[in-house]
């Protein structure tokens, strides 16, 4: 099984930026910590992080025939991209959205989420876990559909 985290913009600052809302960890100590219980499960993960929209649309159309599952923390584009959310659909490999922070206790602006009707579900508020929990959540899906 093979599994796609995509990182979007911004979170190649997490660590420094605003660590009052989105913790000290960096993007680098999460892909470890994805990458380490993704090999007990001998599950393949490809990380990767774009603060450009058209990179993770690409990613995301590669991503069919390729990947079992996405994870996607779209970050801002959460809330704007309907690039993203139409990628998504398009190529129906089951995605997860995740967040750091939780999204619906935050300003207004950011209640919505314009990818997560194409999603299979939504993790939010749980920091750095989130990731561990989204990397949960694809196995399943994967396992539930053998």
């Amino acid at each position: 099984m093979k599994v796609l985290f995509l990182n979007g913009p911004n979170l190649n600052l997490l660590g420094t930026r605003e660590p009052e809302v989105y913790g000290q960890t960096t993007l680098a100590d999460i892909e470890a910590d994805v990458r380490k219980r993704a090999s007990r499960f001998q599950v393949e993960v490809d990380f990767r992080q774009s603060n450009l929209e058209g990179d993770l649309v690409t990613w995301i159309q590669q991503a069919k025939g390729n990947v079992q599952a996405i994870v996607i923390n779209a970050a801002a584009y959460t809330h704007t991209s309907v690039a993203l959310r139409d990628a998504i659909s398009a190529v129906a490999v089951p995605t997860i959205e995740i967040h750091l922070s939780n999204i619906h206790a935050r300003e207004t602006f950011r209640h919505k989420s314009l990818i997560a009707a194409v999603c299979i579900g939504q993790i939010c508020g749980f920091g750095s876990k989130s990731y561990l929990l989204g990397l949960d959540a694809a196995i399943y899906v994967n396992e539930s559909k053998k």
